[in-house]
């Protein structure tokens, strides 16, 4: 493209975005067409967050329905929330009862966290969405301007000290505070423009604006008034909303203009940082008819910025002053400029705190009925952000903090989230020396960063018998704990629903500094062929980790000792994970093909069954018991000829083709077939044995296969022996197929091997 094709892109962007200003019927008929477009503030919130849709979670082990909205689609993700789903939920749904007017309308919207969990990214991802429903169709915002210079016989005018004369443009004033157009009607004729609306709406959340005209608009609506009124106008209310007076135009939502943010290190009064403040220049300059002028107020508040959609109040424990100043904000839908002028506001008031705000809010607690704070604290809706419990979230999150990744996952299978689970990190640095290089996190490094993070977490007081902390993690991140042929859900544990999962542990801007200086540090291994000192492995994070926590501020001394504790099953886990790699890599070509598998699963329907089945060939399946007996002990490796008589099974064996193979496929599959149905048309991977069959090996498999092998030769195998030919092979399967480097595969297979070489004999 060139840049002339660039700068027409642009143009048609915001062609679309724009609109020109119309007159108020012409709204009106516009918002009986499209009537989204004249919700009021927590409804508008509430629809943009639905717009966006919906997609399904695992969190903690459970399916949730996540509003994309919080992924922040419109930004490619960038500050999408990560996990809290179900807080975010209870939100949502709060938000439905606030806009439909039901129990909580003067609640005050608060989440409350501690630090890194998310709070910051629900700003921006709540700007980032607002901001783009707004370009949409649907999610037009339109507010009011006003002209006056048309109509004016003295000097007073709107025009701050702009010549009445100049042109027609420079004379028209938007309403400081994004007024609703509707607010222009009498109170009667409004009622009925909305009942008339809200009669033909679908939801069941109706539009309500119950707010007047902003005083900067109300001064401009009663001077065309007064002056409209002493010609004798018999049409008043047409020739004040005349559109040479008064036009309405969309905006779009962004912070300042339907969005108010009062940062932590925001100043001045309380009033101030609510409405905005008296210019006192311009009040000389302004006619105010003996009272200040609202057209001499800077209506730079927050509550001023956010009318009509959102008020952001972040870190709220630097704002505790202002919390009781807003008490009424959210019933009376008003506040004062001054002693003798209010303003009705109409947003969604939402409040962002670390727990030190609770601490405040508590400090005349033993005082009982008797607490200053006590209706403050009753009008707080509470939401509390969690640290996450997924490792797949966690893991995730470390990727967004270590790399430019913005894009959220989603996977159709849990399968897919494993993979990006253990996939390595390659950054490129400068070196000590002043050149650059690679440096890589292996496979199974972040993720033993995020399982150690997420294993910090967990209450270890609900655990069962039997289960570790890393079990835990495991089945809130599955939904379910596979332990062998055995798949046991989430709900057949009994944990804890009101625990302490997620309130404290390791925050994830502690692993990200320990993984970055990791990353810069340079390293003292060294191989003659291999730049593996460019290589952090998943037990140099661990330890990493571990060890750093004795001069990080971050932990009391007592989370230092328990989390220290809690690295050796994780360390545990990933050894098992990085010796599964390579076993499989060794296994990769002895692997039974699926049609073997099918073969086998055949056989037992037929064996099990009386009536015929048919294959995908039409062909009709008879029992082989020789070959099925085969298949058991040479591909499952479960079985041993003292449990066949001949070719046919034992009691325990019949037991497992019964139990484990035909009760474990799917049964839907199986009990929807029809007369063609064959085990071709059913997913294999269905059935935990078969998958076993199909993705995973043994040391006992490899030695069955590899009759010289010994993993005591791996780091030099002497040339033209089973080691070395296995070694090469295994290595080049890890980088080919496992996205090891070269260098990782190395080092991982020496860890592997070092470890299995001590129980080989």
């Amino acid at each position: 493209m060139t840049g002339h094709d660039y700068v027409t892109e642009a143009d048609r962007e915001l062609e679309e975005t724009y609109e020109e200003p119309m007159a108020l019927a012409a709204y009106v008929d516009r918002i009986f067409e499209n009537p989204t477009i004249a919700s009021h503030a927590s409804k508008y919130l509430l629809e943009a967050i639905e717009a966006a849709g919906t997609r399904t979670v695992v969190e903690e082990g459970e399916e949730k329905e996540r509003y994309r909205f919080f992924d922040d689609p419109h930004n490619d993700g960038e500050h999408a929330i990560l996990g809290n789903t179900e807080v975010l939920n209870g939100f949502v749904d709060d938000l439905r009862s606030i806009a439909a007017g039901r129990a909580k309308d003067e609640k005050i919207i608060w989440f409350e966290g501690p630090t890194a969990t998310g709070k910051s990214e629900l700003k921006r991802c709540l700007v980032n969405g607002l901001r783009e429903y707004s370009k949409t169709p649907e999610g037009r915002r339109y507010t009011i301007e006003w002209n006056v210079a048309t109509a004016e016989t003295s000097d007073r005018s709107l025009s701050y000290g702009v010549d009445p004369t100049a042109g027609d443009d420079q004379n028209w004033y938007q309403s400081p505070v994004q007024s609703h157009p509707l607010s222009v009607f009498p109170e009667q004729v409004r009622s009925q423009v909305l009942a008339d609306l809200n009669e033909q709406l679908e939801d069941h959340v109706p539009v309500r604006v119950d707010t007047e005209l902003d005083p900067f608009s109300r001064e401009a609506y009663d001077f065309l008034e007064e002056r409209y009124r002493r010609e004798g106008s018999e049409e008043l209310f047409s020739a004040i909303a005349d559109s040479e007076h008064l036009r309405v135009k969309n905006y779009v939502v962004d912070i300042g203009q339907g969005v108010g943010v009062l940062h932590s290190e925001d100043e001045g009064r309380p009033k101030e940082r609510l409405v905005g403040s008296w210019m006192h220049g311009m009040l000389q300059e302004l006619d105010s008819r003996g009272r200040k002028n609202p057209q001499a107020f800077s209506y730079d508040g927050v509550l001023s910025q956010g009318n009509g959609v959102l008020t952001i109040v972040e870190d709220a424990a630097q704002h505790a002053d202002l919390l009781q100043k807003l008490l009424n904000v959210p019933d009376e839908q008003s506040v004062k400029l001054d002693k003798g002028i209010g303003m009705d506001v109409d947003t969604q008031l939402l409040i962002i705190s670390n727990p030190d705000l609770e601490a405040q809010l508590n400090q005349h607690a033993d005082r009982n009925g008797m607490d200053p704070l006590k209706a403050l604290k009753r009008r707080l809706d509470k939401h509390r952000f969690g640290y996450l419990t997924n490792l797949s979230l966690e893991s995730e999150l470390i990727r967004r903090e270590l790399t430019n990744e913005t894009e959220v996952w989603e996977a159709d299978s849990y399968d897919e989230l494993e993979e990006r689970i253990r996939e390595p990190v390659r950054a490129t640095i400068k070196g000590q020396d002043g050149e650059t290089r690679m440096r890589e996190f292996a496979p199974h490094a972040i993720e033993a960063a995020a399982l150690y993070a997420v294993v910090t977490r967990l209450d270890e007081e609900d655990l069962p018998n039997g289960l570790d902390l890393v079990d835990k993690a495991l089945i809130y991140d599955q939904g379910y704990l596979q332990e062998g042929d055995t798949r046991r859900e989430k709900d057949e544990f009994d944990f804890d629903d009101d625990g302490h999962d997620g309130d404290h542990g390791i925050p994830v801007t502690y692993t990200r500094d320990t993984l970055a200086e990791l990353l810069q540090t340079e390293r003292d291994r060294h191989h003659a062929d291999l730049a593996v000192e460019d290589v952090v492995m998943p037990r140099d994070v661990l330890n990493a980790m571990a060890e750093g926590m004795a001069n990080a501020p971050v932990f009391s001394t007592g989370e230092r000792s328990e989390f220290e504790n809690r690295v050796v099953p994780v360390k545990n886990y990933i050894f098992d994970r990085q010796e599964s790699d390579v076993i499989e890599a060794i296994m990769h070509e002895k692997r039974v093909d699926e049609e073997t598998v099918g073969e086998y699963v055949e056989q037992v329907y037929a064996w099990e069954t009386d009536e015929p089945l048919y294959n995908d060939r039409g062909e009709q399946v008879e029992p082989d018991p020789l070959k099925m007996k085969l298949f058991e002990i040479e591909h499952l490796g479960r079985f041993s000829e003292d449990e066949y008589q001949g070719n046919l099974p034992r009691e325990s064996v019949r037991n497992f083709r019964r139990e484990k193979v035909i009760t474990s496929l799917n049964r839907h599959a199986w009990e929807h077939r029809d007369e063609d149905f064959s085990v071709a048309d059913v997913d294999l991977t269905a059935i935990p044995v078969i998958k076993s069959v199909l993705e995973s090996h043994d040391w006992d498999d490899v030695s069955r296969t590899f009759e010289d092998f010994d993993p005591r030769q791996w780091d030099d195998p002497p040339s033209g022996t089973e080691t070395a030919s296995v070694k090469e092979s295994t290595i080049d399967t890890l980088v080919s197929e496992f996205d090891y480097s070269e260098a990782s595969a190395e080092l991982t297979s020496r860890h592997v091997m070092g470890q299995v070489s001590y129980r080989w004999d």
